[in-house]
């Protein structure tokens, strides 16, 4: 009934009719990976994961019924330094998935949608997934009863969803690490619990090689970080290191400018905070998108935008976007 309700709501117009009211703004969609089985690596990457086919679908929908456009016309938006087409829609990924450069981008270009790829340097340099799907790994796989979190509390580990509970706690405990402490963190993680992601994990991260592709493909490449933590559970000075470390590394390696930054979002909240935003821009960015829900808008500090999650489904997008232009939450 209640899908039937939002096809009934969707053809109505009605949503469409609020939109022309509520004033011009941007919606940031956040991907992570497009594979042709989402389910071929769930105990990695969960559920961040859309199919090649969706994916294609969903990119021909903006083609066709929106308007695709760059971060950095966003950017100018905000600003009040420009306008903006009706229906304005703006594709992010995070992390730094080889599949962005092997699936994705194909697909982008072939519907003419650019994107914006922001990627875990650390990852990359060192070919090894984020902590989250290494950590996801481990709890899947472990053949432990238990695990003993920092406050000597033993969780069991007896079925999935003992796992996942454990897992989840454990990534409250990661987020707030950084660089060699996060990694040493990890390595104790994966000896107690005797079981760590296969090193050949490491190839779903892009390269380098890769992330000049999608540059020279027209896309735009911003930093998700050195190492993935919650910015605003750091200290300020780890949460200034991310990102200036990450945007000279990466400017280093392609040669340019980067001036687009996303937060990430593995545990806890917030994930960002006025003094992070600041720091961004002390560190000489431009733009840093969050998770938080909702469209970018004039007057809107670009420095902390809000982004659409996409869903699974071409209708869920459809619906989320047609919600968030209407001014309703998703």
């Amino acid at each position: 009934m209640r899908n039937l309700a939002k096809k009934a709501l969707l053809r109505s117009g009605l949503l469409r009719l609020a939109a022309r009211s509520g004033g011009r703004g941007a919606a940031i969609l956040m991907y992570h990976s497009v594979m042709e089985d989402p389910q071929c690596q769930d105990d990695l990457l969960g559920g961040i994961v859309h199919s090649r086919n969706v994916f294609r679908e969903q990119m021909q929908l903006l083609a066709r019924q929106y308007h695709p456009i760059g971060l950095d016309q966003v950017k100018s938006f905000v600003r009040g330094e420009g306008q903006l087409p009706d229906r304005a829609v703006v594709v992010t990924f995070d992390d730094g998935y080889a599949d962005n450069c092997e699936i994705a981008a194909p697909i982008l270009n072939e519907a003419g949608v650019p994107a914006t790829f922001y990627v875990t340097v650390e990852c990359v340099e060192k070919r090894r997934l984020p902590w989250p799907a290494r950590l996801r790994f481990v709890f899947r796989a472990t053949k432990k009863w238990d695990w003993t979190d920092a406050s000597g509390k033993a969780w069991p580990l007896s079925d999935r969803v003992e796992r996942e509970q454990a897992y989840l706690l454990s990534c409250d405990e990661c987020c707030k690490l950084t660089g060699e402490a996060q990694e040493k963190w990890i390595s104790g993680l994966e000896l107690g619990l005797d079981a760590r992601a296969p090193i050949e994990s490491g190839t779903l991260i892009m390269n380098y090689d890769q992330v000049r592709t999608l540059v020279r493909g027209g896309h735009l490449v911003g930093s998700h970080t050195m190492t993935h933590p919650n910015m605003a559970q750091v200290s300020l000075y780890d949460a200034r290191r991310e990102m200036t470390e990450s945007k000279q590394r990466l400017e280093h390696e392609l040669g340019a400018v980067v001036t687009h930054f996303s937060y990430p979002c593995p545990a806890l909240s917030p994930h960002w905070t006025e003094q992070t935003a600041a720091a961004s821009r002390d560190a000489g960015y431009e733009t840093a998108v969050t998770t938080d829900g909702g469209l970018a808008r004039k007057g809107d500090n670009p420095l902390c935008l809000k982004r659409v999650r996409p869903t699974k489904t071409v209708e869920g997008l459809t619906w989320n976007l047609e919600c968030v232009f209407a001014g309703r939450a998703v």
